[in-house]
């Protein structure tokens, strides 16, 4: 929303002054009339001085340029400056990124739609300090006013939610080479980039303390068997079996690594071959079979009659059951059993496969299932690395599902257990 400029001709005030005029040439007509009728040798007198009243009336008044002359009075001078103009604020309007344009005094001249949309309304006039309070970017567009030339400042929210924002700051040349009135605030946003970032520096850091620990167990044996050790055949034994956990740890951890990394590569590319995931659920049931045995958990499976048959990768779909099932054994095996499933749905007229997998476990509460897909989040560390988990297992679920347009269910009851449902499009 703009103001109208003080500089542009206001239809009102013209209707109004044409008024005027007219009523001053019929009173003076009246009056010069008058005066004719009374006094006859007067009427060329009355006359003359008729014509002398509609040429000082109707005098035609000289329009002055459009662009700013020096000989202008100050006030006149201040009021065409005040606002941009027309074109000024078109070019603005079509910038896809928040745009604002200032004066001198950095008060706010004009916005565009984008920035109303970003930082809220906004009104015309008012100092650009009664929005944005940080002081570097205040300190920024000052310096650009005063003549530093333009400049770049990075800018970030924190309400209503934090948001990383590049701004950069340029005078508008003004014509005939006068000093610039109106200074483009222009706002980037790199919130996705900044996103981006700690992500790859959080992942990079977890990794590395993923492989530091048992490195360093690692070697704190190799140590102690070239040392103390080294003629101690029972400690021998016991310092290797440790070793070798340590090493098919880390043997896990880089394997769940170049896997997550492979994935993620192609997480934009759908699958065009087809896959039934009755077969995929069965196949899982045998693969993991002793896994269930060997903790104690039962595996229940009643496959359907009708297949369940969608575009995916049939191996990355085992990967996907086969790292929820393994979980369930691990985390959820005091329930006793684990239930998969399979079943037709529809939600909102749209139709979909829900492919399940409950446990009747100590269940997880509510506070830690947004996280649960996160890299190297653990609702319990200790156990987890008990259970040779890598922390990585359910951020590759999600990600194979992402591929194939699919998506974790996650509902979890403390005492009760929980169930992973994968929910495919028909």
């Amino acid at each position: 929303m703009s103001l109208p400029s003080p500089s542009e001709p206001r239809q009102p005030l013209r209707r109004l002054r044409a008024a005027l005029t007219v009523r001053a040439l019929l009173a003076g007509a009246a009056g010069f009339a008058g005066v004719a009728l009374l006094q006859p040798e007067a009427a060329p007198v009355a006359a003359g001085g008729f014509v002398l009243l509609a040429a000082c009336v109707l005098w035609p008044r000289r329009i002055a340029p459009r662009a700013i002359s020096p000989k202008r009075p100050a006030l006149e001078r201040r009021q065409i400056v005040l606002w941009p103009e027309a074109g000024m604020k078109a070019v603005v309007e079509t910038m896809r990124q928040p745009a604002l344009m200032l004066d001198r005094n950095m008060m706010l001249r004009y916005r565009n739609s984008m920035s109303e949309r970003a930082f809220g309304s906004m009104a015309l006039g008012d100092p650009i300090s009664l929005r944005f309070r940080a002081p570097e970017l205040l300190a920024a567009i000052e310096a650009v006013i005063k003549g530093s030339g333009p400049a770049s400042v990075g800018y970030t929210e924190r309400r209503p939610t934090e948001r990383t924002w590049s701004v950069e700051i340029a005078p508008i040349p003004a014509p005939q080479g006068e000093a610039p009135y109106f200074f483009l605030v222009l706002f980037q946003d790199r919130s996705a980039e900044r996103r981006v970032e700690r992500i790859r520096t959080d992942f990079v850091a977890n990794a590395s303390h993923e492989l530091r620990t048992p490195l360093a167990s690692m070697r704190g044996f190799i140590e102690t068997l070239q040392g103390p050790a080294k003629d101690d055949a029972a400690a021998r034994v016991r310092f290797l079996a440790i070793m070798h956990e340590q090493a098919a740890r880390m043997s896990r951890l880089i394997d769940d690594l170049l896997s997550l990394s492979r994935i993620e590569m192609k997480r934009d590319v759908r699958p065009e071959e087809r896959a039934d995931l009755k077969g995929v659920l069965q196949e899982v049931c045998e693969i993991l079979g002793p896994l269930a045995e060997e903790n104690d958990v039962v595996l229940e499976w009643q496959p359907p009659a009708e297949d369940f048959v969608i575009n995916g990768d049939h191996d990355e779909l085992i990967q996907v059951f086969s790292n929820l099932v393994e979980n369930a054994c691990k985390y959820g095996s005091s329930g006793g059993r684990i239930v998969l499933t399979l079943a037709a749905v529809q939600e909102g007229g749209a139709r979909y496969f829900d492919a399940s997998v409950q446990d009747f476990g100590p269940g997880i509460s509510a506070e830690h299932v947004p996280r649960l897909t996160e890299r190297f989040y653990r609702v319990d560390v200790d156990a987890s690395r008990l259970k040779r988990g890598t922390g990585l297992g359910l951020s590759i679920v999600r990600n194979i599902l992402v591929r194939h347009r699919a998506r974790l269910v996650v509902t979890s009851k403390i005492g009760e257990g929980s169930t992973f449902t994968a929910r495919f499009a028909r």
